[in-house]
């Protein structure tokens, strides 16, 4: 699999420039990366556990609980050499991916409740140094982000909260610890490969607003604390409430900024990307959409385009998980993994010698080599051929570059409204479709949507060829009038018409031995005569 230009602009220190990201050389670059979620902060649901397993803190005790102390502190020295090794890295780059976004727990690196002089565990540290001389051979950038920092910034269990409080913003101390372990990554780590500091992963949802007036004073301390020791890094700052809130952003205040918002769960179009865009434009600034995913590649096919036309650098969470369908891989979930979740929800007990060789096997199967593959969901984020791409999610750079219709929609089903191309959903059964994640599952019949098109009227859709090879090029339409005439090119080479017939829902092979060239593929359906219903186009 091979990315949009390969790595070769991973290259010298990364900056803002405008609202583009330049390399060292000057050229233009998108990050295009993916999370390393749950290495050195395992969450809870991708180990498949329950509320009472649901952070680092609790799984710790679990394991503690279940085979003693001695045992637990192995265990976990294992894992954290297991989850990420150099095969992880070596695939992240070959899938075309030119960054990956590292989340850190602050009670990894540095003992909670420490008073200065603040000590750091060297040789955790040495698993991020080794992680960054992977990424330096592969050429991907390194962006360092504090998931959990001291006390926790979010008052969740996805910043491994004692108490689900976040105890950052209300104990001094707290902010001290985090601005010195700031400090002391951005000395250790001043260095092109790293391309920037995430200084906090979504602080403060809304039921915590009454701190939001501290996220921005401490993003310039610890700012200020990063500048005396490091000038070349990129600072990259997140809203609250789940990093979709910007308000809190009042003014520019480093000349090396990256603004981040996160998208999960929602239309993939622009109305809903908007404020983003609008405040890119006020403060003359990159924007970054750093966390985005667990949903379908169906999804990913619309929300990832939707960053690539606005020109937004993304990253996707996550690489991988256990039991899981929509990450590139899959850690297999171990026989005998329901003792535990039994336990921890007030079950039996396994003895110890069962619980370690529950664990073992866990530990066994983190490994690239022992997961399972799910090529189609990286080719869901570069729309990379072979692909099947929803009718709904044509191009995002506006009327007559990525769609001409000519009589805009009567109604509309709550879905790139602005662009008024006509749309209903397929069976009429709900008004709107809904992007809930459904763990990954494809839509149901009743959650999906087609695209009205009339004589005149057409759409773009873009995607990738990682090589030059001839394809078959599908679509799945209903014609209410019985019968159409299609137009269709590719580039700059029109393919004609194709006159199509037929009653219901219907897959049309539009053309059979379709060469494509490696490289970006521009692809038009138009209609020249009758009515046309679109559900997807396909390239298999």
């Amino acid at each position: 699999m091979m990315g949009w230009s390969g790595n070769s602009l991973v290259n010298g220190f990364i900056r803002a420039d405008g609202k583009r990201l330049v390399n060292g050389e000057g050229q233009e670059i998108l990050l295009r990366g993916v999370g390393l979620g749950s290495w050195l902060l395992p969450e809870g649901y991708m180990w498949k556990m329950p509320e009472q397993g649901d952070r680092p803190r609790r799984i710790e005790a679990m394991v503690k609980d279940l085979i003693g102390e001695e045992k637990a502190a192995l265990f976990w020295e294992t894992y954290y050499d297991r989850y990420i090794g150099e095969a992880d890295i070596r695939q992240i780059a070959e899938q075309g991916f030119n960054s990956i976004r590292l989340p850190i727990n602050a009670r990894v690196i540095m003992e909670e409740g420490q008073q200065k002089p603040f000590h750091f565990h060297e040789g955790h540290l040495r698993l991020i140094d080794r992680v960054i001389d992977w990424c330096r051979s592969c050429r991907l950038y390194v962006i360092l982000d504090l998931h959990g920092a001291p006390g926790g910034q979010t008052g969740a269990n996805i910043d491994d909260s004692a108490r689900d409080l976040p105890e950052l913003f209300t104990n001094p101390l707290n902010t001290e610890r985090t601005v010195a372990l700031w400090r002391m990554l951005a000395e250790r780590y001043d260095e092109w490969i790293v391309a920037g500091y995430d200084l906090l992963n979504e602080p403060l949802p809304d039921w915590f607003s009454e701190y939001n007036d501290r996220v921005m004073p401490l993003y310039r301390e610890i700012t200020a604390a990063i500048r005396e020791v490091d000038q070349r890094h990129m600072i990259i700052l997140e809203g609250v409430h789940w990093s979709t809130d910007w308000q809190i952003f009042d003014e520019p205040f480093d000349d090396n900024l990256l603004l981040q918002f996160h998208k999960y769960w929602n239309n993939p179009d622009t109305e809903s990307i908007q404020k983003y865009l609008d405040h890119r434009e006020q403060w003359n600034v990159p924007i970054f959409m750093g966390e985005g995913g667990e949903n379908n590649p169906q999804w990913y096919t619309g929300a990832f385009r939707l960053f690539e036309d606005h020109n937004i650098s993304w990253n996707f969470w996550t690489w991988k998980k256990m039991d899981t369908s929509n990450s590139p891989y899959s850690i297999r979930r171990p026989e005998g993994w329901d003792k535990l979740t039994g336990y921890l929800e007030g079950g039996a007990k396994p003895s110890q010698e069962e619980a370690e060789a529950i664990l073992q096997a866990y530990l066994d199967s983190l490994p690239l080599e022992a997961c399972d593959a799910h090529p189609n969901v990286s080719r869901s984020l570069f729309r990379q051929l072979p692909i099947q791409i929803p009718a709904e999610f044509y191009g995002y750079r506006g009327e007559g570059v990525s769609y001409h219709v000519g009589t805009k929609a009567e109604r509309n089903i709550g879905l790139r409204v602005s662009d008024g191309v006509p749309m209903r959903m397929v069976t009429g059964k709900a008004e709107k479709p809904s992007y809930a994640p459904e763990g990954g599952k494809p839509w149901e019949t009743d959650n999906l949507v087609c695209v009205q098109l009339q004589a005149g009227d057409w759409l773009a859709y873009e995607a990738l060829c990682a090589q030059a090879a001839a394809y078959q090029l599908d679509v799945r339409a209903l014609l209410p009038e019985g019968s159409a005439e299609l137009t269709l090119r590719i580039g700059d080479r029109e393919l004609g018409k194709l006159s199509v017939s037929g009653e219901g829902w219907q897959v049309f092979r539009l053309a059979s031995e379709l060469v494509v060239e490696q490289g970006p593929v521009h692809l038009m359906i138009g209609v020249s005569q009758g009515w046309v219903e679109l559900d997807w186009v396909e390239f298999s």
